[in-house]
């Protein structure tokens, strides 16, 4: 389930109150005015899902299938086209796999490995602390391992959120060698016998075939301790980024093969339609978002409650 258990409806749709606001209000709007079907009312659906960030490829999809199906169905009111813009929606989520992660930590051979991936900026070492203490409270025993030694911020930060989360945390010093410290980490996870594992890593695009070599390395040489691993390959993108989180998908499932996504400040910004486009476009289910700072504000993302947020009732 999407919620916890002192979770409401209201306190979700607040964590997406601006794209919420913004789209719903469009739509709402846009079918409060228009009591018939008139011929221009596609081309502001169609303006309304660019806004929101949805992207071209995925609009046109949704576009191309609401004429065919108004020709089809004869649609004569507006009600009806408010219903179908949202069923056409909705079936974009429906084909994509979505097993929860604590489902499949719960049922692996332990422990599981996570490597988690992302450029620099998006949230991805606050994101690392926050999925540690999110499964610690689902009781899982996990230990971080900090591979990204490119920088000594990320090791000083992400050892804050370690403590912050009360997770063990394996580190060595600046410019040491990434697989060095992803490999100590799985030998203590091991020793240890965690349940989970989960791997920082270096965002340097600008720098695609040595930080490609990188995570192929931090890959080969976790092989050596735990064949199957990474069992997952997580990449972290910021929300509020909207059509640049596009092209962070390609570049990093260009050379990466990345399993699941995590959504990071979709709180702050009015560019949440991005996650349709993206799972749409690229068929990588979306496992959690981040609301806020806090090392609480991580939570199961669900399609259908997500959409739900959006559309309702006029």
């Amino acid at each position: 389930m999407f919620f916890q258990k002192k979770e409401t409806k209201k306190t979700f749709d607040n964590d997406l109150e601006k794209t919420r606001v913004s789209f719903f209000s469009k739509i709402k709007n846009l079918f409060l005015k228009k009591s018939k079907i008139e011929t221009d009312i596609i081309d502001h659906i169609e303006e309304i899902l660019l806004s929101a960030d949805i992207g071209i490829f995925t609009t046109v999809k949704i576009i191309n299938n609401l004429e065919k199906s108004i020709k089809k169905e004869k649609y004569r009111n507006t009600q009806d086209i408010y219903i179908l813009l949202k069923k056409e929606i909705e079936n974009l989520f429906t084909n994509i796999k979505n097993e929860s992660l604590e489902h499949k930590i719960k049922y692996h051979k332990k422990p599981y490995v996570i490597m988690m991936v992302g450029v620099n900026g998006v949230g991805k070492t606050t994101t690392i602390g926050k999925l540690a203490f999110f499964l610690k409270k689902k009781g899982f025993s996990s230990i971080i391992g900090a591979s990204d030694t490119f920088r000594a911020a990320a090791i000083d930060q992400l050892e804050i959120w370690a403590n912050k989360a009360k997770v063990p945390l394996i580190k060595q010093h600046m410019h040491a060698d990434p697989a060095s410290v992803a490999y100590d980490t799985l030998q203590s996870a091991k020793s240890k016998k965690k349940d989970a594992v989960i791997i920082d890593t270096a965002g340097r695009l600008q720098n695609r075939i040595g930080l490609m070599e990188e995570l192929s390395k931090i890959s080969r040489v976790m092989k050596k301790i735990i064949p199957e691993s990474p069992h997952e390959i997580m990449l972290v993108l910021d929300a509020t980024t909207g059509q640049n989180a596009f092209e962070q998908v390609k570049k990093f499932t260009s050379f990466v093969g990345v399993s699941s996504i995590i959504l990071t400040k979709i709180e702050g910004t009015a560019k949440g339609g991005v996650v349709i486009g993206i799972m749409d476009q690229f068929k990588i289910p979306i496992q959690y978002i981040g609301t806020g700072e806090k090392i609480q504000n991580l939570k199961k993302f669900d399609g259908k409650k997500f959409i739900d947020s959006f559309f309702e009732k006029k």
